[in-house]
């Protein structure tokens, strides 16, 4: 089969199920290892942002050759965090829960800094942004469950469509821990938006398969050139607005942009791979 973007020919009739299982499977692994391990050392699943755990952020205008040197020494408290502005003397300064932010307003001012903005986050309020975020996701993974398993009414079909869904968002979940990436009201819109590009594309590899007629490698066939063509033009889409916004200094939309990257390879991986594997064995051997 000759594939979009000249990729190589895949000819599924020369590997087994557990072949093409083994890979993705693996990768979901390593992701879930990871991820305990650092549920383990720290409590939480992936490094949290401030909008979950508390702490005030402040943009500052500083002039001088060592501006994050100046920034350390103004303040009594550590900054967590100094990201400059790509192409401005701007830096973005964040500070945790315990800092007092009408303190850090007057040490920034005798330091000389212009003060643009402060946004302060009350660790309550923090705590209850986390319970809706972590609620939101569930909540979306659950309704998208049961919209499936509604859909085909099958078993084997419609699990294929959850597992590679949830492996979508937990591999990317875990390169945020490795990458440092925290995760923020911006991460956790973009690990919604990755439930929704997954099932898109198993549900048309499932509707192709069950649904349409020729025989099972036609149907799949017809299903990739489709899916493939809409995931690889939206990893490529992502993948220059996390360029251009990392350039600018747009550290929301990078985050966003790099998360949705690593979603949708994933996803490639386990919409060919797990999923074509499992409805191969329900059509042929279940």
């Amino acid at each position: 089969m000759d594939l979009p973007f000249g990729l190589p020919e895949v000819d599924y009739a020369e590997y087994s199920n557990r072949q093409l299982v083994a890979v993705p499977l693996v990768v979901l692994a390593i992701a879930l290892l990871i991820i305990g391990g650092v549920w383990l050392t720290t409590g939480a699943p992936v490094d949290l942002g401030m909008e979950f755990t508390g702490g005030t952020e402040m943009r500052l205008q500083v002039d001088g050759p060592n501006a994050e040197q100046q920034i350390q020494e103004a303040f009594t408290a550590e900054p967590a965090s100094i990201q400059p502005v790509a192409g401005s003397d701007i830096y973005l300064v964040s500070f945790g829960a315990d800092a007092n932010s009408e303190q850090l307003e007057t040490q920034a001012e005798n330091a000389g800094f212009g003060v643009e903005s402060i946004d302060a986050t009350s660790p309550s309020f923090g705590s209850a942004a986390q319970t809706q975020a972590i609620g939101g996701i569930v909540i979306a993974f659950a309704g998208m469950s049961v919209l499936v398993f509604a859909m085909f009414r099958t078993f084997v079909p419609s699990i294929a469509v959850v597992v590679s869904a949830f492996s979508d968002v937990v591999v990317p979940l875990a390169l945020m821990n490795v990458l440092g990436i925290q995760l923020t009201l911006g991460s956790v819109a973009a690990l919604l938006m990755i439930i929704g590009y997954s099932v898109d594309s198993d549900i048309l590899l499932n509707n192709h398969v069950l649904r349409r007629q020729g025989s099972f490698y036609e149907s799949a066939y017809r299903a990739m050139e489709t899916g493939i063509t809409m995931t690889v033009t939206s990893i490529a889409a992502m993948t220059v607005m996390t360029i251009v916004a990392t350039a600018f200094g747009i550290g929301l939309l990078s985050s966003i942009g790099l998360i949705l990257v690593f979603g949708l390879a994933t996803d490639l991986l386990n919409t060919y791979m797990l999923n074509m594997s499992l409805l191969r064995w329900w059509k042929f051997e279940g």
